[in-house]
């Protein structure tokens, strides 16, 4: 029984996961490394590179302090709402992508709640950049706050009233007591949102315009690139994306592999 559950997973990786990384860069590579080389540094590629990479960063940065917020609260007070802002932190899960963009667009396009205050003062965020960071930032914000929560409840409130006792203030508290003890989640819930930042196609489609050079990341270059029969740019340009990914696999495995530590060491 052993050997046939190792093997079934083991096919199931090689079939599902392997090959279609081999697929991606075989596919690259195919016309050779000038083709690949001049695919992805394109001017429109780079554009798209430096979007997703700028969108990314922001969307990690933003959920980092709601999520730390959000987690700190849940965990360690009890207040009116708590039940519902639990609630909410899980609706990105829920909704799909493309219909938290079509939100976006109901709310801040032209023909939207807040479009025409947005056009009389010239703010543009539907088919802009901002849009496209807006969206991604909703469809990750679950995953830092969602990674602590858990944690920060089962670690209970001893500690931190034991620092409270003894006169740290709150701020002494969170950076000496609570920060090192979610350290490696909060790592591992960054590594996590990052991942989904970079690849999130279905909410940046819709509000992006895909605007090339302007509102394009690497997955909507990779579909307009794919669309026009390029295949060797699309494949190549996807080899970027993939490549990332396996540096966040990478980097996954190895905060797994420290919380691991420092757990089997507590």
């Amino acid at each position: 029984m052993r050997v046939a559950v190792i093997t079934t997973a083991a096919a199931f990786v090689a079939l599902l996961i392997l090959l279609p990384v081999i697929a991606v860069f075989a596919e690259a590579l195919r016309k050779g490394i000038a083709v690949y080389v001049a695919s992805i540094t394109d001017p429109g590629a780079l554009a798209a590179l430096k979007l997703t990479v700028l969108t990314a960063a922001i969307s990690v940065g933003a959920n980092l302090v709601f999520g730390l917020a959000a987690a700190w609260a849940i965990a360690k007070f009890e207040f009116p709402g708590k039940n519902l802002l639990l609630s909410l932190i899980d609706l990105p899960f829920a909704i799909s992508p493309v219909i938290s963009g079509l939100v976006f667009v109901l709310l801040f396009g032209a023909q939207g709640w807040f479009g025409a205050w947005l056009v009389d003062h010239n703010v543009q965020i539907v088919f802009a950049e901002p849009g496209v960071i807006l969206a991604t930032i909703f469809v990750t914000f679950p995953f830092i706050a969602r990674e602590l929560i858990p944690l920060m409840q089962e670690q209970g409130n001893e500690e931190e009233e034991a620092a409270v006792l003894l006169g740290a203030g709150a701020w002494k508290t969170f950076w000496r007591i609570t920060l090192p003890n979610i350290r490696w989640a909060l790592l591992y819930g960054v590594v996590l949102c990052n991942a989904r930042a970079m690849g999130e196609f279905g909410a940046v489609s819709v509000v992006s315009g895909h605007i090339r050079g302007r509102t394009n990341t690497l997955p909507l270059h990779v579909e307009i690139l794919y669309d026009e029969y390029k295949f060797s740019a699309a494949f190549a340009v996807a080899s970027l994306l993939t490549l990332l990914a396996l540096v966040t696999l990478v980097v996954k495995a190895g905060l797994e592999w420290k919380t691991r530590r420092v757990v089997d060491g507590n």
